[in-house]
């Protein structure tokens, strides 16, 4: 589905007729937290079999109505994205990689067995909904605006087969720090109850059954009094895969980088790309492999791993200092942040919010 006549489909502007008064909103915004407030308007794109992509909408943010046969209900056929826009030190807006997001949209659709869309008219779709939300971003230290890029199947019909009618849909929700403030490093549960993706299953897809099967065991971890879960492979529940949505990076004592290869079980995350071309301009040694939790454990305890670090587009780069599971419990390090992780950070961030210099062609200014 990547015809040029569907990449050049205009979006139709439907106004507001009760956007949130200014003073609501500015008060929401100077401490939205994560995930609980949204914007005003949102995009919608009808797809149906024979037609391809039609009805590109920028309306307000409003209810969808479902049959109760619709799809999705039924057979979970949904992909989603997430990305964030910037407000730059000059005033401007930016986007960070959305072609990568795009790509990624369309590498789940092909596992569900949904229809593709122009990576120009996913990138679009975006732009569309900061501009007319231009006023959403938050003014705490730290804030973007949210983006969620999502598809499911809206054909009402009761039977096993890829649907023949979907909708995809852009909200937005201004952000502010993913993890509690204040905390200086997170601590991580290791689960070896159960498993996030196996081979041939949908682990490398955005779909929100990955995400499900993770929230028994991410509420395990936060009832044992730890802020996230980390998942083993589903054969020998030995190595180490991803937490429940990000990827995980170990820094060793000779300067190596160290992080789970994309074997199809795992996400393949942009921040974890980004993050694997600024450690090879430090001249790190990087190294995709498996790292197993004895590993881990007995690194973290002779000094050989003086750092571990999450990464993800909502939590960008959180370090990890307490690691715990049935098998016992250890530290990393100091327990705090380690120096190469501060510099990642540092170094990602700045380019995404662009007080340094973006040698990769990342930022997509919104004009």
């Amino acid at each position: 589905m990547s015809g040029s006549a569907e990449s050049a489909l205009v979006f139709n502007q439907i106004p507001h007729p009760a956007p949130v008064p200014g003073a609501s909103r500015d008060q929401a915004l100077a401490d939205p937290g994560f995930g609980t407030i949204f914007s005003d308007h949102m995009v919608s794109v009808e797809w149906s079999e024979g037609k391809g992509w039609h009805d590109a909408v920028v309306g307000p943010r409003q209810p969808i109505a479902l049959d109760p046969a619709t799809a999705v209900l039924h057979y979970a056929q949904e992909i989603f994205e997430g990305l964030k826009a910037y407000k730059l030190t000059d005033g401007s807006m930016a986007l960070f990689r959305p072609e990568e997001n795009a790509r990624r949209f369309n590498q789940s659709a092909r596992r569900l067995a949904m229809p593709e869309m122009p990576e120009d008219m996913f990138v679009e779709a975006v732009r569309q909904l900061v501009l007319v939300d231009k006023d959403w971003f938050p003014s705490v230290e730290g804030g973007s605006l949210y983006l969620r890029p999502f598809m499911f199947a809206s054909e009402p019909f009761l039977g096993v087969r890829p649907a023949k009618q979907y909708k995809f849909l852009v909200i937005a929700s201004p952000a502010g720090n993913y993890f509690k403030s204040g905390v200086p490093a997170v601590s991580i549960w290791v689960s070896s109850d159960y498993t996030r993706a196996a081979p041939g299953g949908t682990g490398a897809a955005k779909c929100g059954g990955n995400y499900a099967a993770s929230l028994v065991p991410q509420a395990e971890a936060i009832e044992r009094g730890h802020d996230q879960v980390v998942f083993l492979d589903a054969a020998e529940h030995k190595w180490i895969e991803e937490l429940g949505g990000m990827n995980l990076f170990f820094v060793m004592n000779d300067g190596t980088l160290i992080t789970p290869p994309l074997s199809g079980t795992i996400l393949p995350g942009i921040t974890r790309d980004s993050l694997l071309t600024l450690a090879r301009e430090e001249e790190l040694t990087v190294r995709e492999e498996r790292y197993s939790i004895d590993q881990w454990r007995d690194d973290a305890a002779s000094g050989k791993l003086l750092e571990t670090f999450a990464c993800g587009t909502a939590a960008v780069v959180t370090p990890v200092g307490h690691v715990a599971g049935h098998d016992g419990e250890f530290t990393i390090g100091s327990g705090g942040p380690g120096q190469l992780t501060s510099k990642l950070r540092e170094k990602l961030v700045g380019i995404q919010r662009g007080t340094a210099a973006d040698q990769h062609g990342w930022v997509t200014k919104i004009a």
